[in-house]
């Protein structure tokens, strides 16, 4: 393997349901290891509750403040916290802030951040006035074929 370094804003960016996900390492960097990608969430994005059966997730907040749902558990997340949800665990988050939360997500082994790059939009940062134009609010459709494609190729399981 060799070392792998991303300077600021150089990572492969795809835009999600009005979110940023840049990736940092893949499994392809790491022998299928681990994945490691730096969300953006817009404020009052959310994820809803779901785990992963096939992979560990961890987060750590760098700016702004996050709620989580761990099982039955609520935690606001601020920067430097760390998080680390086992597989099969529930979880769910929302930037609850007034402006973007940047949170570094690890996820072992590899596999699972595919999926922001196949249900996403690939970006260049900083966003040109086109691409800003996606920044809109996700629609229905979107959020559905998120989900079915969650479910059927990553394995996610949703707790609604």
């Amino acid at each position: 393997m060799t070392t792998t370094i991303v300077q600021p804003g150089k990572g492969s960016t795809y835009l999600v349901l009005g979110d940023f996900y840049t990736f940092l390492d893949s499994g392809e960097d790491t022998g299928g290891k681990y994945g490691l990608v730096e969300m953006v969430l817009q404020p009052q994005s959310a994820t809803p509750p779901h785990n992963h059966a096939e992979a560990d997730e961890a987060h750590y907040i760098v700016e702004g403040k996050v709620e989580y749902q761990l099982d039955d558990q609520t935690i606001i997340a601020t920067p430097g916290m760390y998080l680390h949800f086992h597989k099969n665990q529930n979880h769910a988050f929302k930037n609850i802030g007034s402006t973007p939360a940047k949170i570094l997500a690890w996820i072992a082994p590899s596999g699972p951040e595919l999926f922001f790059a196949e249900v996403g939009q690939p970006i260049n940062l900083p966003l040109n006035e086109e691409e800003r134009n996606l920044l809109t609010p996700p629609n229905p459709a979107d959020i559905e074929k998120a989900i079915e494609i969650a479910i059927t190729k990553y394995g996610v399981k949703f707790a609604f």
